[in-house]
């Protein structure tokens, strides 16, 4: 396992979507441990393949220390019609973070590390990461689901930080 550079923005590779994985082999695994390491050194609690600039669709998320968990081609299959907001940032944008609202529940359906079919329901902390990092999946950076002027508050205070 590796530790990889991870783009950051404005780096245009991370409005691009990511490809659907084919092929269950030992690539994936290799890349799916690079991710766990990158997120961790970060440090986060989510990381995607186009983070570290791999058009892949694969997610790693660890909420708790240990208790790692692996999406490929993670797709929201349902989605509460409640909302809720929590502050979310980005492993590409560190140093600044907002409230966004996401759906309060959601069901995904995605395949494990060996090509296996699965379906997880999610709720709180779980569904929101799952809707973050799947829209970073579909090159929709996090700060786009702010409004206008959030947003361009969001960018300023991350231009700020690098300049610092």
């Amino acid at each position: 396992m590796a530790i990889r550079p991870i783009l950051r923005f404005p780096d245009s590779r991370l409005r691009l979507p990511a490809e659907p994985v084919a092929t269950f082999d030992e690539a994936l695994k290799a890349l799916a441990g690079d991710l766990l390491e990158t997120m961790r050194a970060a440090p986060g609690i989510g990381i995607t393949a186009p983070h570290v600039g791999v058009p892949a669709r694969v997610v790693v998320l660890e909420l708790k220390a240990g208790a790692v968990r692996t999406y490929v081609n993670p797709e929201i299959a349902w989605a509460s019609d409640e909302m809720i907001r929590h502050v979310e940032g980005s492993v590409s944008m560190p140093g600044v973070t907002e409230e966004v609202e996401r759906h309060a529940q959601v069901r995904l359906r995605y395949r494990d590390l060996s090509g296996a079919e699965q379906v997880e329901e999610a709720d709180g902390l779980l569904s929101i990461c799952h809707q973050h990092e799947i829209d970073q999946l579909d090159g929709i950076f996090w700060i786009q689901r702010l409004s206008r002027l959030k947003r361009e508050r969001v960018v300023k205070r991350f231009e700020k930080l690098q300049r610092a």
